[in-house]
């Protein structure tokens, strides 16, 4: 256990090692995380031993963010930079390449098996990086996380690696959730239709079709000739409901039903969805395990299934 400098003078002018170290006094890892599904994951298994700064907050896209003055200033201070990997962080990627050399930064998605990775046609040589849609995926990372804490302070291992097995039964309950709940939705209507392409991984675990306006990056264009195309497979399948994303500009996705309202067919907003970052902080949507409660919840009851009212915990903010 690392102490602090006024433990250490006690220690001395008592004669004896201090016995126990109350938890305000110890030395907290400080972690900064590019999004905030990584930094909500390290708090939950660093608990009260870390500290952690997410850069990116609600409604931040994270495949356009650039690091700000502060940014970089908090990222040489940490003693941990956990940033995602597979190219999320586009326009952040070489900034952090040239960080590693003098901070540790670890990329959360290393120790996925590649055979678990989603490859894009249109995504050339990378893979999908949109793997928290799925819990039993994002497990990999959280014990990652577990993983290079547990190396940046060896001292606090045991208790990282209790908090992980607390989080990784939570991950279970929500990949539970999912398969019941979605299981709910009939057939013919799993079709998820959405501003960008973020719920690949999503839509092979449950069984639903994808299809996004953009790709997988939102860098990607959003062309007229795309959003043409999917008003007609909204009116030739009957397809009811459509989905804006908290960290994507609507315009799109509301063109999409206005184009299919020309051609006789009335198409709703079936609610907003956590794609790329979290809901409102200090919220239960505003956490991980929140934010795929609350995209499954919505899902499932815009397109016909069953959930529970406030879905898996009770704790959605909105009832259904």
């Amino acid at each position: 256990m690392r102490l602090t400098r006024r433990d250490v003078l006690l220690t001395g002018m008592a004669g004896a090692a201090v016995a126990a170290t109350p938890v305000w006094a110890l030395d907290k890892l400080t972690i900064v995380a590019t999004t905030g599904m990584i930094a909500d994951t390290a708090r939950r298994i660093g608990g009260d031993f870390v500290q952690v700064k997410a850069l990116m907050g609600p409604g931040i896209d994270p495949h356009s963010y650039r690091q700000t003055r502060s940014d970089i200033v908090a990222m040489t201070r940490a003693d941990l930079v956990l940033w995602h990997g597979l190219y999320l962080e586009a326009q952040m990627q070489e900034f952090l390449h040239k960080l590693e050399k003098r901070v540790p930064v670890r990329a959360v998605t290393e120790t996925i098996p590649s055979g678990t990775l989603r490859v894009h046609p249109s995504y050339a040589d990378k893979f999908d990086p949109h793997v928290w849609m799925v819990p039993e995926i994002w497990a990999h990372c959280a014990l990652r996380i577990r993983d290079v804490m547990s190396e940046a302070r060896p001292d606090m291992a045991e208790a990282f690696a209790t908090n992980a097995d607390t989080f990784l039964q939570e991950l279970k309950g929500l990949q539970a959730y999912g398969k019941s709940a979605l299981s709910t939705v009939p057939q013919e209507k799993r079709v998820l239709v959405t501003a960008h392409d973020a719920f690949g991984y999503f839509g092979r675990e449950y069984g639903f079709e994808v299809l996004g306006i953009q790709g997988i990056s939102t860098q990607s264009e959003a062309g007229l000739n795309r959003i043409s195309e999917l008003v007609n497979v909204l009116v030739e399948r009957k397809i009811g409901a459509v989905f804006v994303e908290s960290s994507v500009s609507d315009r799109s996705i509301r063109a999409l039903g206005e184009g299919a309202a020309a051609q006789g067919h009335n198409v709703i907003i079936g609610g907003e969805l956590f794609s790329d970052a979290m809901g409102a902080d200090g919220t239960y949507e505003g956490t991980y395990p929140g934010m795929i409660d609350h995209n499954v919840t919505v899902i499932a009851n815009a397109l016909g299934g069953q959930t529970p009212a406030h879905g898996l915990t009770g704790k959605l903010s909105a009832g259904f």
